[in-house]
């Protein structure tokens, strides 16, 4: 048997499984057996799990699920078939029926920031938890290959949970600085606050990107049988190589089955449920795209898109004292009262209908304005628009100075009001700023189609 060196790795993997998958001539995507005298088993070679022990090997069975198998010196590993795009020494890359060669200069970089797409199950615990390296997700997918070719980086590794402003810093700035080099991005991110970070980049951007940048993520970990991961990851592909756009989408599954995907505005994208693939909708919007991941097919839906600019303009930085509040019936004033006598800086609240919320608060929004706090209004309802001239209690909000937040997402307003004032606190540009349609995220015109999912079919 060919030995390694002690410390040489192969393809993540180390020790007595380095040689015998380099003895056996397998590479990630290859269907190997695993033969000792207690057990057999088949599936394909997995890229290593980094919190897998020196002796596993990772292989995905029939079933769909991934197992770590333990390996020892009588282990016998065999290759049974080679994989559809894996490439072995001294052969070409075997391309599947009706696969696209990318074209040499289409480049894509992905950009790891943690979350269920970039998770792996750990063996010992059954737990899942972030692996750290962003290329694994190409080596377990290489099919993204047939559309573009691809860098990956990680820059963060946090659950979707822990994202905050400054990250948001932190993701704008390293898609500004490696742009130049690439077509278009895809940012690898956790669901449950995807759409906050998208519209964070699609403000940071709104004058300007020469590309497309694609944020897709995974409702179900990759270990799963309807996992979500791989169909997200090629269908960005597509559009970050394909798109006409320059501008912030989220592309993730358009329906429960494999058939298409959709690409979303980033400023009119929110998470719809928990756990279906299909949990992202436009909201007062069309989808910018349709996508069809085995077919390389890139539909567009809304024409009404950004073009791509000759550069990248970005405009940083976000404001930290900023909240987020959802109205509900019994609500005290006190809760407002506590973030004006904090000194937060702006404040969005989710009424209810129009935009509404109890009278008895009403002085405590003419407090947030003689302390210069502008205050948001948007809508529970999440479909329509704010209209606080309809009745009483609407035209006392806008006499106590709030800013009525049209059509837009409470997420999407609290992003941009914090993008806002960082820029400045002078309450007249606030409102000017709020009250303008800089990244897709205000549509001025509503009509049935866009309520809701016309554009499924």
């Amino acid at each position: 048997m060919l030995k390694l060196k002690k410390n040489e790795f192969y393809y993540g993997y180390y020790g007595v499984v380095a040689d015998k998958l380099k003895s056996a001539n397998a590479i990630p995507g290859d269907v190997i057996s695993i033969d000792d005298n207690e057990s057999h088993y088949k599936g394909t070679l997995m890229p290593k799990n980094e919190f897998s022990k020196e002796d596993i090997i990772v292989i995905k069975l029939d079933n769909g699920y991934n197992v770590g198998v333990k390996i020892k010196e009588d282990t016998e590993v065999k290759l049974l078939e080679r994989g559809h795009l894996t490439s072995h020494p001294g052969e070409p890359v075997k391309l599947m029926e009706n696969e696209i060669v990318p074209p040499e200069e289409k480049r894509v970089l992905i950009l790891g920031t943690g979350g269920t797409i970039a998770s792996r199950v750990d063996y010992e615990t059954g737990a899942v938890k972030p692996y750290l390296d962003p290329n694994e997700l190409i080596a377990a997918v290489p099919e993204v290959l047939n559309y573009t070719s691809i860098d990956a980086e990680e820059i963060l590794s946090i659950f979707s949970e822990d994202m905050n402003p400054k990250y948001w810093e932190t993701i704008t700035y390293n898609i500004f600085k490696k742009f130049d080099e690439y077509d278009g991005i895809i940012v690898a991110h956790g669901t449950d606050t995807m759409a906050y970070t998208a519209s964070a980049v699609a403000f940071t951007f709104h004058k300007g990107l020469k590309g497309p940048i694609v944020f897709t993520g995974s409702q179900r970990s990759s270990d799963r049988p309807s996992s979500d991961s791989s169909f997200n990851i090629i269908s960005s592909a597509i559009v970050a190589s394909k798109a006409p756009f320059g501008e912030v989408s989220v592309v993730m599954h358009g329906e429960t089955s494999d058939s298409y995907a959709l690409a979303h505005r980033a400023t009119k994208v929110r998470k719809m449920h928990t756990s279906r693939r299909d949990a992202f909708q436009s909201i007062n919007d069309i989808p910018l795209a349709r996508i069809y991941p085995f077919d390389g097919k890139l539909e567009i839906l809304n024409k009404n898109y950004k073009e791509k600019s000759p550069f990248n303009n970005p405009e940083f930085g976000f404001d930290e004292k900023v909240a987020l509040l959802k109205y509900y019936p019994g609500m005290n004033s006190d809760v407002i009262d506590f973030l004006i006598d904090n000194k937060y800086h702006g404040i969005v609240i989710e009424g209810t209908g129009f935009g509404h919320i109890s009278n008895r608060l009403i002085y405590s929004l003419e407090r947030a304005y003689e302390s210069d706090i502008p205050v948001v209004i948007t809508s529970q309802t999440i479909f329509g628009r704010v209209n606080l001239s309809v009745y009483s209690t609407g035209r006392k909000m806008l006499q106590a100075g709030v800013i009525p937040g049209e059509d837009m997402l409470a997420e999407t307003a609290y992003v941009k009001l914090s993008w806002v004032l960082s820029r400045t606190r002078d309450k007249d540009e606030v409102r000017r700023l709020m009250l303008t349609n800089l990244a897709g995220e205000i549509n001025p015109r509503h009509e049935l189609k866009l309520y809701p999912r016309w554009y499924h079919g």
